[in-house]
Formats: C-alpha cells, sequence, structure tokens
C-alpha cells in the first residue's frame, strides 16, 4: 500500500517545519491531547516516515492541521518531529501559522490573531501581514514554571555539572555556563550532541518520575536539553543549544526551549515581568521572548510567556510512503 501527503515546507529562524495539508489520519479524542494519544497508538509510523530519513533528516520537524474542539478557537495542531509527538512546540507553531495563513488554510475569527489548540493546551496568537505575507507570529505559550534548581549529573568529558529544570511547553534540563562548562561559545554543536545523548539519559534515570505536568500525566521526562552562553550579536539577552531528538541542534532560538529559559530567570529574580529577552540561536537567528503573567500550575509558581519569531515558506512536496520500501518508515544513523 502506498500513503501519499501534500506538504508544504518552511522554517523558523533556521529551523523546519513541515506541514502535512493533506494525508494525515483521522484521530479519536475530545482535545488534541487525546488525540495524539490516539496518533501515538497507531499512525506514529506517519511521524516517523516524514521526519526521518530519507524522507526527512535529523532535525525535521513537522504538524497536521485538524478542526478546533471549542467553535471560539480557530484550529487544532499536532506537532510531529524527530525527537516525537510533541505536547507544544513554539518553531513549529510559528512555522505552522505562517504557512497556514500564507497558504488559507484558516480563516482566524479575528484578523491578526488565531487561538490554536495543542496537546499543552490552549495558545493564544497574534501576528502581522504585509499583503499575503506574514511578517511575523507572537505565541502566547502554555504555562510554563521552573521545576528544580542545582541538580548534578556526570557530564563525559566535562565531569560533574549543575544544571535546572524547567517547563515550556515541553522539560527542559538547562546548563549554564559554570566551572566545568564554560558556554556554548567554546563549544561546537557536535560536542554539545555528543554531551547530550548521555546526559539526557543519565537525567532520567537518576531522576525518575520527577518531572511530571501536575495537570497532563501524559507529558513527562526531560526530553530536551538547553545549553546556555554568550551571545554573538552584543545586544542580544542570552544564546542557547538546544538537544532534541536522537542528534539534533535546533537552528531556531527554540519556542518552548526559549519559555522554559523565561521561567527559569524569572523565578531566580534574573527577569523582570515584561522585560524582552532576546534569545539567540546556535546559528545566531533570534525570538523575542517576555514574561507576560504570573500565574499557577498545580502548586507552582508559573508565569505566562510570549515568544515572537518569523518564517518563510520555501517548497512545495508530495510525498509517498511505500510499504514495501524496505526504508519506508524512516531510518536514523545514529
Amino acid at each position: 500500500m502506498t500513503h501519499t501527503f501534500t506538504c508544504i515546507d518552511a522554517h523558523t529562524c533556521g529551523n523546519p517545519v513541515r506541514l502535512v495539508k493533506e494525508g494525515g489520519p483521522e484521530l479519536i479524542g475530545n482535545s488534541m491531547s487525546e488525540k495524539r494519544q490516539h496518533f501515538l497508538k497507531e499512525y506514529d509510523w506517519i511521524r516517523k516516515g516524514l521526519m526521518f530519513e530519507p524522507r526527512g533528516h535529523d532535525m525535521m520537524s513537522g504538524s497536521i492541521l485538524y478542526p478546533p474542539h471549542d467553535p471560539a478557537n480557530d484550529v487544532g495542531v499536532l506537532f510531529i518531529e524527530t525527537s516525537g509527538c510533541l505536547p507544544m512546540c513554539g518553531h513549529g507553531t510559528i512555522g505552522t501559522i505562517t504557512i497556514a495563513i500564507e497558504e488559507g488554510f484558516i480563516t482566524p475569527k479575528i484578523p491578526g490573531k488565531v487561538r490554536m489548540e495543542a496537546p499543552a493546551g490552549l495558545v493564544e496568537i497574534d501576528y502581522q501581514q504585509t499583503g499575503n505575507k506574514v511578517d511575523w507570529v507572537k505565541l502566547t505559550n502554555v504555562p510554563s514554571y521552573l521545576t528544580a534548581q542545582d541538580l548534578t549529573i556526570d557530564c563525559p568529558e566535562l565531569g560533574e555539572i549543575t544544571f535546572d529544570v524547567a517547563y515550556g511547553g515541553n522539560y527542559y534540563a538547562i546548563v549554564d555556563p559554570q566551572q566545568h562548562f564554560s558556554g556554548v561559545h567554546d563549544f561546537t554543536a557536535g560536542q554539545i550532541i555528543q554531551y547530550s545523548q548521555v546526559v539526557r539519559e543519565r537525567i532520567n534515570a537518576k531522576y525518575p518520575d520527577q518531572f511530571i505536568h501536575p495537570e497532563n500525566k501524559t507529558i513527562r521526562d526531560v526530553t530536551h536539553l538547553l545549553w546556555t552562553g554568550d551571545p554573538i550579536d552584543p545586544t542580544s539577552s542570552g544564546r542557547n543549544a538546544v538537544f532534541y531528538g536522537d542528534k539534533a541542534i535546533d537552528r531556531s532560538p527554540c519556542g518552548t526551549g526559549t519559555s522554559a529559559r523565561l521561567a527559569q530567570l524569572y523565578a531566580k529574580g534574573k527577569l523582570q515581568l515584561g522585560e524582552p529577552f532576546i534569545h539567540e540561536s546556535f546559528i545566531g537567528s533570534t525570538f523575542i521572548g517576555r514574561v507576560e503573567k504570573e500565574v499557577t500550575i498545580g502548586t507552582h509558581k508559573a508565569i505566562i510567556p510570549s515568544i515572537q519569531g518569523w518564517a518563510r515558506r520555501y517548497g512545495h512536496n508530495t510525498i509517498t510512503i511505500d510499504e514495501d520500501d524496505p526504508y519506508a518508515f524512516g531510518f536514523s544513523v545514529i
């Protein structure tokens, strides 16, 4: 059997977004969180086939659109990438909304605003459009919070390092410059990937069942690592290298990662309410993040962060997955 998918490809500040226009599965559920569980159970082969080689690559990220469950909202989005079917994806949201508006896939009830249902919850979005081009997208993300701080783990070559864990739609281990880690500016992407592959596994083994969302038990464990350091542009607030999947470094500043970073800095008194935080990616592209307000999530003090960035479309394609193909459902070399 051959499965056909019509896709539009774009990138958000350098990181790919492949929106599946046609070919996505019908999913059962009363929310995008429930639909995510159905997708994981029966259709994860679609994610693997479209995201991994030979049809994708290590950094590939994508999305599938669904009708909203609440008529007050505009769209539901399922996020797929090499690291899994995510509860939320910031760069994916910016790219997906840019594509959807420019291609006419959604017509927001209020021009310039989108109410998006993600598995992690409702995400409110503003965008600016000039002609048929979307100039920028600003998402108000799900509640984000600092989960733990000053934890330790042994890192290959570096030795013991200290890290915090924060939630911004996914759980991030955040490694700031310290005695055994001077900052991302002194390391190659290859080194960061090699460290992260081991460190993430060790963190989840050393701290089992410690990182579970208080309102959604399906969101759990450290899935991403965020290594920080000096920015390339001195006017930026900071720089990061976000590791995800098996061997990927985010080319964008990472939306959920920036949200987690804002939550960490705000909780530590290093960032003020409404203060812009210009966050650089490893390649130097930037998002503008802000702490919009304080909230609570479960028993935790939390924030509502906003992330602003841009995306550009660059291709339309039709991708087939032929079940007779020995690599129909993708592969990863490492």
